[in-house]
This record gives C-alpha cells, sequence and structure tokens, in this order.
C-alpha cells in the first residue's frame, strides 16, 4: 500500500482569502484505543472551519486521521489533540471540531471542541424574510 498514517498536514492557500465562508468535513471512520482496556473506540468527527490564509489538504488530513487507529487516549484528549494540531496547521479564523463517539458501556460521549481568532468577528447571520 503507498499510503501510510502520518501526522503530517499539508496545506494550501485559500482561494478566496478576501471572503468568510465555512469548509465542513465530515470524518465518519475514526478510530483510536481506549487508554484503560486497549479496545478500539469509534467517533464520526465533523470538522467545520473559516479559513484564514491556508486551509488543510484532504489526503493529508486522511493519513493524519489515520495515523492515531493504533494509538490511547481520552475522548476529551483526543479531540482537544486534533484541534490543536489543526489550529498549528492552518491558523484558520475559527474552528470547531466535534467528535460524536459510538457507545461503549451504554454511553455515548460527545466531545466539542472550539478555537477563534481573537481578531475575527464573525459575520452577522442573514436573516431572509
Amino acid at each position: 500500500m503507498s499510503t501510510q498514517p502520518s501526522k503530517n498536514l499539508d496545506t494550501f492557500e485559500n482561494p478566496n482569502r478576501a471572503r468568510d465562508y465555512t469548509i465542513r468535513i465530515r470524518i465518519p471512520e475514526f478510530t483510536c484505543l481506549c487508554p484503560k482496556t486497549g479496545q478500539p473506540d469509534f467517533a464520526e468527527l465533523l470538522l467545520e472551519y473559516v479559513p484564514d490564509a491556508r486551509c488543510v489538504e484532504l489526503k493529508s488530513l486522511k493519513t493524519y486521521i489515520w495515523s492515531f487507529r493504533e494509538e490511547g487516549g481520552f475522548h476529551e484528549a483526543m479531540t482537544n489533540r486534533i484541534l490543536g494540531d489543526l489550529v498549528a496547521a492552518t491558523a484558520p479564523r475559527f474552528m470547531r471540531l466535534t467528535a460524536e463517539f459510538n457507545v461503549r458501556g451504554g454511553i455515548y460521549t460527545t466531545v466539542v471542541a472550539e478555537h477563534r481568532d481573537p481578531a475575527w468577528e464573525a459575520p452577522r447571520p442573514v436573516s431572509l424574510p
């Protein structure tokens, strides 16, 4: 197989830096290991961000997410680590990562972590008649 897991996150120049727009990326097959039992944990990740100068390249995001498959970590730690790495790579105006973990022991866990550039002001919502 030519592609391997990687912690590298490649980026490319935002093609429309003058405009605020939202990129949504759904990642339905995130896996990591439970730090207590070593059993696999499964989650669906939803990444939403308003880019500034750089956007994340999707193939590198795929191999980055794949790299967690054999790592143990609590849901909260995994979510915040991934968000931190993505923010470091792209320096977005705004970024939110929602991690919806599948049931384990009768409990579902959803972790939401956000980053906001202090210099960025969100546009006001438009209400149409």
